[in-house]
């Protein structure tokens, strides 16, 4: 498995079509291929997780700016969602040759060493750490101890990594088993709270003040699968339906832009576009069915109705259109936003992630966003692909990266390519178990 490599692919686009790799991006955009511009895309978002990482710990950066000014002096800070993202890009970089397997596993072994000792509340990591010290740093007032999503996020990836492993050398199995430990230190069902539904937050200076308890539809659907999945500190399946599902009220047949849904967004029709892509990193959406969707056709839908939005365009913004669409969470013109299909969260802003990371729901829709936005790369893409986001609207084109946009667009694209890291993920037994507790039908 590790040994399939694209070397011939890399070295063709790098000598015949790019003269370097630092030279990618001064080829035309309609010179490639899509496999070409799937590869060169791929390559440059990888190199977020590579060269960009931050040294101390081979973790994610949060954030980079191209312009190296931090204002609030955080470039050290390392996100741990981000990092599950970058782990499986990393695993991607290996089997694209970008990367040797030498290379991949002495990065996995410094990130597991820096995990191993990091800051961790009954198992659970904090969204942000600190990449020279392992030390939590808040990600707001109350928000100073573990966060259950972003570990899930942080899970998804090592247990990727883990199979990958598995049943390798002894250096490999080795990397695999202490993986499995933090895997299985996770006390999912501590962060119950002693009710059937899981918290996201819990602090040891402001216990549970946060009063977050998780209920869907949105990015959380994996923390619920892996906290059903812990062979250690796992959750009843009543904690799925009862809590995630709301006993059923989970289900809200809706249609919006012509478009079904099944389920219900957290109080609006359709809600930003990550909301279809972090779960599915790892969970292969293709034939996932459980009692209240089947979620491929569910995401398609999502992410159709995202585009028709925007196609639509009901607020006049410049360049939006069937070529460029894509409203999520990214940076925004006045600071960070949770960018929707609807007029009071759409902002005129397009995160390239957006359409990027749905290419295994929309291929030919996202294609056709990836070779626009790429042709418009002296604007758009710098030194780890395309920037978070952009508005012409606002003429408004910040040369900085988020770990967890960066993640997905690598993640997807070796998704559509080969579905390696849904293989890996879902080749889990713990996995399957838990899917087999919740009552999903998988593709078998």
């Amino acid at each position: 498995m590790k040994q399939i490599r694209w070397m011939f692919l890399l070295l063709f686009c790098s000598y015949f079509l790019f003269g370097n790799c630092a030279n990618k991006t001064e080829v035309t955009g309609k010179l490639l291929r899509d496999i070409d511009l799937l590869d060169t895309v791929q390559y440059y978002t990888f190199n977020y997780f590579w060269d960009g990482a931050e040294e101390m710990s081979g973790m994610a950066r949060e954030r980079y700016n191209e312009n190296g000014i931090y204002p609030e002096n955080d470039k050290h800070i390392v996100t741990t969602g981000g990092t599950g993202f970058g782990l499986m890009a990393i695993l991607s970089g290996i089997k694209r040759g970008y990367i040797t397997d030498e290379q991949g596993l002495a990065r996995f072994e410094k990130i597991v060493s820096f995990l191993e000792k990091a800051d961790r509340f009954h198992g659970v990591y904090p969204h942000w750490l600190n990449g020279e010290t392992g030390k939590v740093k808040p990600f707001s007032l109350k928000d100073d101890g573990g966060d259950l999503v972003e570990t899930a996020f942080l899970m998804q990836g090592l247990l990727a990594v883990h199979q990958f492993y598995a049943d390798g050398s002894a250096k490999e199995r080795e990397i695999a088993a202490r993986i499995d430990k933090l895997w299985k230190e996770v006390e999912w069902d501590w962060y119950c709270n002693n009710q059937p539904v899981l918290f996201w937050h819990w602090s040891p200076n402001c216990g549970w003040e946060m009063n977050f308890p998780v209920r869907g539809f949105n990015e959380c659907l994996i923390m619920y699968v892996l906290a059903a999945a812990s062979p250690t500190h796992g959750v009843s399946a009543e904690v799925y339906h009862q809590g995630w599902a709301e006993n059923g009220d989970i289900v809200s047949p809706h249609k919006t832009e012509g478009l079904s849904l099944n389920l219900r967004y957290q109080g609006t029709d359709a809600g930003p576009l990550f909301w279809a892509h972090y779960s599915f990193l790892g969970l292969n959406p293709n034939g996932l069915k459980d009692r209240y969707a089947d979620y491929f056709e569910e995401m398609k839908n999502y992410t159709l109705i995202n585009r028709a939005y925007c196609i639509r365009n009901p607020k006049g913004y410049k360049g939006y259109g069937a070529n460029c669409w894509g409203l999520t969470a990214s940076y925004s013109v006045n600071g960070y936003s949770g960018h929707a299909p609807n007029e009071n969260s759409d902002l005129g802003v397009i995160a390239p992630t957006a359409a990027l990371s749905s290419i295994v729901y929309t291929p030919k829709e996202s294609m056709e966003v990836m070779r626009h936005l790429y042709d418009m790369r002296s604007k758009l893409f710098g030194k780890y692909g395309f920037y978070d986001a952009f508005s012409e609207t606002a003429g408004w084109f910040p040369k900085s990266y988020l770990a967890i946009d960066q993640g997905p667009i690598a993640v997807m694209i070796e998704n559509y390519r080969s579905g390696f890291l849904w293989y890996l993920f879902m080749s889990h037994p713990d996995v399957k178990n838990g899917l087999n507790k919740l009552d999903f039908k998988v593709v078998k």
